[in-house]
């Protein structure tokens, strides 16, 4: 009998999974491909925690996975003797995140380890920012971030208010690995709250929060100057981010702030929306509807959990341009290093964290402002991570901004997770200064390409489902490691650079080592300042290619990276 079968037989069987669990799974006792799917592997730590469709299988989530998962957790708090410090927890407006941050809140309890719990929904970056401001030992966000209705997720931080990196996910991991469904601990929520183990929170916190990103405002007086003459429309994407990003646009004196009404109120069922996702272009319908009828300057939209932020701009009457999170990320990194340089409050030992798949105009702004760039893998764990690795150096560089192109950025170290929150902030102060000096925020974004140059960034996905589907990625992956190409779009590979062997090779030949940790990921250094990249996504079943170019013009850029699309997808065919 297949694995799988032997797991599901055992769902079923086994006393531990209640009545409600083997009615459902039932229900599928003639679809094997159902059965397989579920209960192929365990859901794995990726690049961000724990990530699965909700339901019953050991490839799902639900009350068994994520139980297990925080026993694992609970387990490695204990051995590491900091039990006493708390775990803060939130979640987002998906199916069952309240309901699975009280069973990660109870199992904690039950192990003798307080937690912080939201009474209601809350966005990743106010999480992270309270994990370090109740200096809690870690801290569980319930999450799928952009994913689907029916996924939902598990993220692990920890007291720096980051998530956790090697090797602490793999000793956690290896925990819950160690631990059976039947070893979980839970207790009453009445018996927890009267022990002074689950300690809900919500106001004083959030009003922290808010004054600091007040804090991190440069320019107060502008946006006072302009507050009438700014029109910005928002949605939260039915997610976390409405309440929040009002209160700090309102606070700020901003006064007219347009929210998409049919999109304001939290629903796991995002049904005005195909996929609750920023990056994608048919989130902004109803938002772009709305910035026409009320003029708006700008136009905004944060993912469920509120890391990420969406960015459209008028061109002129009616007429709107979206923006990549690279380009949304150059156009506030650009407006807070010069304005830092301005007040002269930028300083000498000034660090950008960046990605290695995200732009390649970063090293041209840093070396504009002086700052040190470090590039990490794909995650904001790793610039969680650096940021960190900054302080025990006892400061020996002084962090100013951080993003990846998957439309996130951190502006300060107040959190270490991206902050869509401060992110919509930041972007709003920067329309209201650039409307100031009487320039439109797409103006300044010309204004960047041409002191800069026409760089331009694109990705194209794979989606490979099920087991099946991680075989085919796993083959792929092979197939362009083991054959090197010499070009590629009529560019020459200059570098190849494997993450996952540390190998950095030209012409075939090794010449040195990486110096990022291990990962499954290819990056080709090509001639004429363009790359490309290819790594399996961590949180969803796809391959993932990401390349740049850098153009003298626009529509130079944009023929460039057309042709080096092509190339890699006749590439890993």
């Amino acid at each position: 009998m297949e694995e799988y079968m032997e797991k599901y037989n055992e769902w079923l069987n086994n006393p531990y999974f209640d009545q409600e669990t083997k009615e459902d799974l039932l229900k599928i006792k003639d679809n094997e491909q159902e059965i397989e799917d579920r209960f192929y592997k365990d859901l794995e730590f990726g690049t961000a925690g724990l990530r699965g469709i909700i339901g019953y299988g050991t490839n799902r989530m639900n009350k068994y996975t994520v139980g297990r998962a925080t026993q694992g957790l609970a387990s490695f708090i204990l051995k590491m003797g900091t039990q006493n410090k708390g775990v803060a927890i939130s979640y987002d407006s998906r199916h069952m995140s309240k309901e699975f941050s009280e069973e990660t809140a109870l199992c904690l309890n039950a192990n003798g380890i307080k937690t912080y719990i939201f009474e209601s929904l809350r966005p990743v970056p106010e999480l992270s920012f309270t994990i370090r401001e109740l200096k809690c030992t870690a801290g569980v966000m319930i999450t799928a971030s952009h994913n689907p209705p029916e996924y939902n997720g598990y993220k692990v931080y920890w007291d720096d208010g980051a998530q956790i990196v090697p090797p602490k996910d793999k000793e956690i991991i290896d925990e819950v690995n160690n631990t059976k469904f039947s070893e979980i601990k839970s207790m009453p929520k009445e018996e927890a709250i009267k022990k002074g183990l689950f300690i809900e929170i919500g106001k004083e916190v959030d009003d922290k929060f808010i004054n600091k990103l007040k804090s991190l405002v440069l320019n107060p007086e502008i946006i006072k100057q302009e507050q009438d003459n700014i029109r910005i429309v928002y949605t939260p994407l039915h997610g976390a981010g409405n309440k929040p990003v009002q209160r700090i646009l309102k606070e700020l004196g901003f006064t007219h702030v347009y929210v998409v009404k049919e999109q304001e109120e939290p629903n796991g069922d995002f049904p005005t929306v195909k996929y609750p996702n920023p990056e994608d272009k048919d989130a902004f319908k109803l938002a772009i509807e709305l910035a026409k009828k009320v003029d708006a300057d700008i136009v905004l939209a944060n993912d469920p959990d509120s890391d990420r932020l969406g960015v459209y701009s008028k061109v002129s009457e009616g007429n709107y341009i979206s923006y990549t999170g690279n380009m949304s990320a150059i156009l506030l990194l650009e407006y807070e290093l010069s304005q830092r340089k301005e007040k002269g409050i930028l300083p000498k030992n000034g660090a950008v964290i960046s990605t290695i798949v995200s732009t390649d105009m970063t090293k041209a702004i840093c070396k504009e402002y002086n700052m040190k760039l470090f590039e990490t893998l794909t995650g904001f764990k790793w610039i969680g991570e650096k940021i960190r690795k900054f302080e025990e150096n006892n400061n020996e560089y002084n962090f100013q901004f951080g993003f990846e192109e998957s439309y996130g950025c951190l502006i300060s170290p107040h959190a270490r997770d991206k902050d869509g929150v401060s992110a919509v902030m930041a972007m709003c102060e920067a329309t209201a200064y650039y409307k100031s000096k009487g320039l439109s925020l797409w103006d300044q974004m010309q204004n960047i390409y041409k002191k800069y140059g026409f760089y331009k960034e694109g990705q194209i996905s794979i989606v490979l489902k099920g087991s099946n589907g991680a075989q085919e990625i796993k083959n792929k992956m092979d197939r362009m490691r083991n054959n090197p190409p010499e070009d590629l779009a009529g560019l020459k590979v200059l570098e190849i650079r494997d993450y996952k062997n540390h190998t950095i090779s030209r012409d075939n030949k090794v010449v040195g080592k990486t110096d990022l940790p291990e990962s499954n990921v290819l990056y080709y250094d090509l001639e004429n300042n363009s790359w490309c990249c290819v790594r399996p996504s961590g949180t969803e079943p796809k391959i993932k290619f990401y390349m740049g170019v850098k153009g003298k013009s626009q529509e130079e850029a944009d023929k460039e990276l057309e042709k080096l699309t092509e190339a890699m997808k006749s590439f890993v065919d």
